[in-house]
């Protein structure tokens, strides 16, 4: 079944706001169809004058009014295709604009599930496909849907006799489109679900090329991408079956309709009632049909894939935010404290299922101003809380609270903004580290800027890089070590001025180049500021006021650093004899 409903709304939505566009398209194609139709008329007027014996000086302007006409039918053709093309593209950009602000918003658990190359198939790829459709759709369909009808109308003024039979051969024919469209839609549907399946794969495969080739994987990613491949072919094939099916009905169908207004044609003119002009016009407009039936039934095929990519879209849109953003409540400034209350959290996998909770009753406080060393070993839960308190993720059991105000209470927005968090793989762009640090806001003035570089300690390093601020940097850091991307990530959070700094395992890949610049800015960065710090490292968790030892997602120990690091029976004192980074390995 043809999804109307839904390509009525999409189009309603995304030309709106193109209204004038559409206005002045629709005039151009309309003038461009009327110029068409009325070329054949001049024609017939020609024959039957010349077949009359009228005078050449009467037959020129006819010529010359036939070539005019021409002339302006293909300026206004031209003309109809840029400003269809231009509303196409314009459109589908708000399109892909909306939809990749919708992504952005959604849970952790949906980016867990989709890899980003497949959401930059369904994005764009998807979306692509509906470029064609604002655009060659709205001239070449509906601009041809009047064409013909305008055909028609004018044979049946001819003749009713060929009026009639012209008219049933093009309900044949759009009722076979019709027929196929059902049959084509889910086909392409799955093409294009299988296309987001390779693009995800090939962005897993790129994003972990030197692990692939230092570690062997060469042959076993080849036989992923062919196995890959070997399913998307026979779902191409049978999409594109639809389009093969229609190409065939249309050449019969238009080969049978010929043969048919021939031999009517020849009767009637034989019989006398029609003219040799009028046999040629009706002539000429039975193959001038051909043209829109083609380009009609080439447009089909991307009729049926605009269907499957308006699904998916649909299918996206519709998919919600596990995370509801209806708090009410801001934070105030300052410090925050920060309460856990027996929070319990699991991760679901792709069918819903759970395995142990990864948080298990979790119940401690975090005062205003302190500073907590999470530590426990990989896998412990320790990123997690991390996660939680952010509100990536929200918990399945307890209630994290900030001030006394539980998490939900919160904006979203409001809650990224007074808890920020620095982990050791930082997302820097291709721009510059203007860019880089106000995250593109053109609102934060240079002056503010170097002055939180300053009180970071950081201005000599950011002279070593030649032109300041204005200094390009590329993508994913590129030029950078790590701990100049943590100092860049640093200086980002400064700027935000929050109330609880979470520093998620962020020194442990630091250089000794920038090691003391680091430390300068951790300490700066805390400085009347709550903290959570998760580290392997001895030095990190010096600068801890509490201590909360992580295992299989329990507390096993929590308290204040130095009391445990005095008592020789604690967990934290053994850590420190035995050395931190051997045990928590």
């Amino acid at each position: 079944m043809i999804p109307v409903r839904s390509y009525v709304r999409i189009l309603r939505k995304y030309l709106r706001p193109l209204r004038g566009r559409v206005a002045l398209l629709a005039v151009v194609a309309l003038t461009g169809i009327a110029l068409q139709l009325a070329g054949p008329q001049l024609i017939r007027a020609f024959l039957d004058g010349a077949t009359r014996g009228t005078e050449v000086s009467k037959l020129v302007p006819l010529a010359i009014w036939f070539i005019v006409i021409a002339v302006f039918q293909q300026g206004a053709k031209v003309w109809a295709t840029y400003i269809s093309v231009d509303v196409g593209w314009s459109a589908t950009n708000d399109l892909r604009a909306d939809l990749a602000e919708h992504v952005l918003h959604l849970d952790m658990g949906f980016h867990k599930e989709h890899t980003p190359g497949a959401l930059i198939e369904r994005i764009d790829g998807d979306v692509t496909s509906l470029s064609n459709f604002f655009s060659s759709f709205t001239i070449m369909v509906i601009g041809n849907l009047i064409l013909i009808a305008g055909i028609l109308v004018l044979l049946w003024v001819e003749h009713w006799l060929i009026g009639l039979g012209v008219t049933g051969f093009v309900v044949l024919i759009f009722s076979g489109m019709v027929k196929v469209q059902s049959i084509a839609v889910p086909r392409w549907k799955a093409v294009r679900a299988r296309s987001a399946e390779l693009m995800g794969f090939i962005g897993e495969q790129l994003g972990g090329t030197e692990d692939i080739k230092a570690n062997g994987g060469d042959r076993f990613m080849i036989a992923r991408f062919t196995n890959i491949l070997r399913q998307w072919l026979p779902e191409h094939v049978r999409g594109r079956h639809g389009f093969s099916m229609l190409w065939a009905m249309g050449i019969m169908t238009f080969i049978t309709g010929l043969v048919v207004v021939f031999f009517i044609g020849s009767i009637l003119f034989t019989d006398g009632i029609m003219t040799l002009g009028s046999v040629y016009l009706v002539f000429h407009y039975v193959q001038m049909s051909h043209d829109p039936m083609e380009q009609i039934r080439a447009q089909m095929e991307d009729f049926q894939k605009a269907g499957a990519g308006i699904a998916r879209v649909e299918d996206l849109l519709a998919r919600h935010s596990a995370i509801a953003d209806d708090g009410v409540t801001p934070l105030s400034g300052g410090s925050v404290e920060v309460h856990f209350d027996h929070v319990t959290f699991w991760y679901n996998d792709e069918d819903g299922e759970t395995d142990r909770p990864v948080l298990d009753n979790l119940n401690f406080t975090l005062p205003k101003g302190r500073v907590l060393g999470v530590l426990g070993r990989s896998g412990s839960g320790k990123s997690t809380l991390a996660r939680l308190l952010t509100r990536l993720y929200d918990p399945q059991q307890g209630t994290i609270r900030l001030d006394g105000t539980p998490l939900s209470h919160v904006p979203v927005e409001d809650l990224r903004h007074r808890v920020a968090m620095v982990t050791q793989d930082v997302q820097l762009f291709g721009a510059s580290i203007r860019d880089n640090l106000t995250f593109f806001d053109h609102d934060v003035d240079d002056e503010r800027l170097l002055d939180v570089i300053d009180q970071l300690g950081l201005t000599a390093w950011l002279a070593t890089l030649g032109d300041g601020l204005d200094s390009r940097l590329e993508a994913s850091g590129s030029g950078l070590s790590a701990g100049q991307a943590q100092l860049l990530a640093f200086t980002r959070i400064f700027l935000r001025d929050p109330g609880v700094v979470i520093l998620d395992e962020a020194s442990s890949r630091l250089d000794p180049a920038t090691e003391e610049l680091i430390e300068r800015a951790v300490d700066r960065l805390l400085e009347n500021r709550t903290g959570i710090i998760i580290a392997h490292r001895l030095a990190t968790i010096e600068r801890a006021d509490d201590i909360l030892i992580l295992e299989d997602g329990l507390i096993v120990e929590a308290g204040d650093r130095a009391r445990l690091a005095a008592d020789p029976d604690s967990r934290l004192s053994h850590l420190l004899a035995t050395g931190l980074e051997e045990v928590l390995a």
